[in-house]
């Protein structure tokens, strides 16, 4: 592939700004194709233990940049995160997160990839569900705290999962 090919092949698609949402999100600056990965989510890699330790004694906001990748890894968006941290969680995604473990099970290899569910046009926002299961009860406090402001006709009012 010639150097011109590679350079129309990375077109940016995506960008980061205000969101109806929430906060910040991510449009879709020319059309994505349904199946295409839109982006890697990136941060800094850190055990579940260095997560706990960093923020387990700040109260929970409902705003979270941190990205489950396995058992022993989570990748933190606050700490060198790209612009896939500003995508916002949907019960009427889509995006959706998929994660591509390493072929030599090298578990600090795995990654996190968004990719379109759906073709998306230019000015949509792109949306995954974040797929957050909590462990303790889900409380209405809790649930309120993880509320959900997609706006999808069948939006559940929280972002948490169903317990399995």
């Amino acid at each position: 592939m010639s150097k011109k090919e590679k350079a129309s092949a990375k077109v940016r698609k995506i960008e980061a700004r205000e969101s109806g949402i929430h906060g910040k999100g991510v449009f879709a600056i020319a059309p994505i194709a349904k199946g295409e990965r839109v982006v890697r989510y990136k941060g800094a890699l850190r055990t579940h233990d260095e997560v706990d330790s960093a923020y387990g004694d700040l109260d929970e906001d409902g705003h979270t940049f941190l990205f489950t990748l396995n058992d022993e890894y989570v990748i933190d968006g606050n700490v060198d995160g790209n612009v896939a941290r500003w995508i916002n969680h949907s019960c009427a995604p889509n995006c959706e997160a998929v994660i591509e473990e390493d072929d030599r099970d090298r578990r600090h290899k795995d990654k996190v990839l968004i990719e379109a569910m759906r073709d998306i046009k230019p000015g949509e926002e792109l949306t995954y569900n974040y797929g957050i299961v909590l462990d303790e009860r889900h409380t209405a406090k809790l649930k309120k705290l993880w509320g959900c402001r997609c706006g999808a006709p069948d939006c559940t009012g929280t972002m948490l999962q169903p317990k399995r």
